[in-house]
């Protein structure tokens, strides 16, 4: 690693193929309280906490394997004290004689967040001055001025930075990101109002022979339709979004065992029956979990996992629910 590499204004860690560290700059590891022994040799994933691995597997292998490179990754690693600090994630695979790894940049976010919530918390007392009757004028104008003169300062940190944004940009549905919210959003209310949700995680049959065949612009072209029939064929209600690589979900609201096998098969007899002009054909494998007051946010799409397994092992296009693996 050269001088400017080493002491560049950003991290760099490099990984072989298996995730083991084999270089790290300065600027990484001053950020994180690290020491050289401390990382080289260690495995990449012991720097992520468990929700953070289940990001990592589910969208930055299958990107790297995919497409040699992933981009805008929004991650948050562990230092030496276990606290947790935000990071924006570039990587990309290279090969230099005839050793393949891949280098990862890495972009502190903590100043970024800390100027939203600061103007977060800056607006509600603006609120909250409006409601008070006995508030002076001055104060609202001061309070203003600071919010105008923060929201230029969080432009100046922006225009640094890409913002992160809940859509997938290949396909135009959801992404990962936005599929966790919004399941952490049915989990609550089925605990608060006891209203019962299912979930579906769909896989493309043999994609990477679609991508080792036609190419990886056909492949792109496959998920963006993919995405596009899913759209037309959910309810107001759902939510679809892309889960990584080829493998896309489904939150159904109000969905109980019956109608979640139901709306699964529908949906993988649409996507056999869709024309695919470029490429013959295209199936899909999907598996159900409905959730139940023993579920978590990890048990079920562990769940839907295991049932999209199922579908995968008994043949491929073709739906399964976790009911019917018992």
């Amino acid at each position: 690693m050269n001088e400017r590499l080493r002491e560049a204004p950003c991290g760099f860690i490099s990984i072989d193929r298996n995730g083991y560290i084999t270089e790290v700059n300065n600027t990484f590891l001053e950020w994180m309280g690290f020491k050289q022994e401390n990382l080289i040799g260690k495995h990449f994933e012991s720097l992520l906490s468990t929700g953070n691995k289940l990001i990592f597997h589910s969208y930055f292998y299958p990107n790297i394997n995919l497409h040699g490179y992933v981009e805008e990754l929004f991650i948050n690693l562990r230092n030496q004290n276990g606290e947790a600090i935000p990071y924006l994630m570039n990587a990309r695979h290279v090969k230099q004689d005839s050793i393949e790894m891949i280098d990862c940049i890495f972009v502190q976010m903590k100043k970024r967040i800390d100027y939203e919530l600061e103007l977060r918390k800056t607006k509600k007392q603006m609120e909250e001055a409006y409601i008070e009757k006995n508030i002076a004028f001055a104060k609202l104008e001061q309070i203003y001025l600071e919010i105008e003169k923060k929201q230029i300062e969080l432009m100046e940190i922006n225009s640094g930075l890409v913002e992160i944004s809940n859509t997938d940009k290949l396909t135009g549905i959801p992404n990962r990101r936005f599929f966790q919210q919004k399941l952490e959003e049915q989990i609550g209310c089925y605990h608060k109002e006891q209203k019962v949700f299912s979930l579906l995680i769909i896989d493309i049959d043999h994609f990477k022979k679609v991508n080792d065949t036609y190419g990886h612009h056909i492949g792109d072209m496959a998920l963006i339709k993919l995405a596009n029939i899913l759209k037309s064929q959910v309810r107001p209600t759902d939510i679809p979004a892309r889960f990584g690589g080829e493998e896309f979900t489904i939150i159904l609201p109000n969905t109980d065992v019956e109608e979640a096998i139901t709306i699964s098969q529908n949906m993988n007899q649409k996507v056999a029956q869709a024309e695919w002009n470029e490429i013959g054909s295209l199936t899909i494998s999907l598996g159900a979990a409905t959730f139940t007051k023993k579920d978590t946010e990890e048990s079920i799409i562990e769940n839907a996992d295991q049932a999209l397994y199922s579908s995968k092992k008994m043949g491929r296009n073709r739906a399964t629910h976790y009911r019917d693996l018992s």
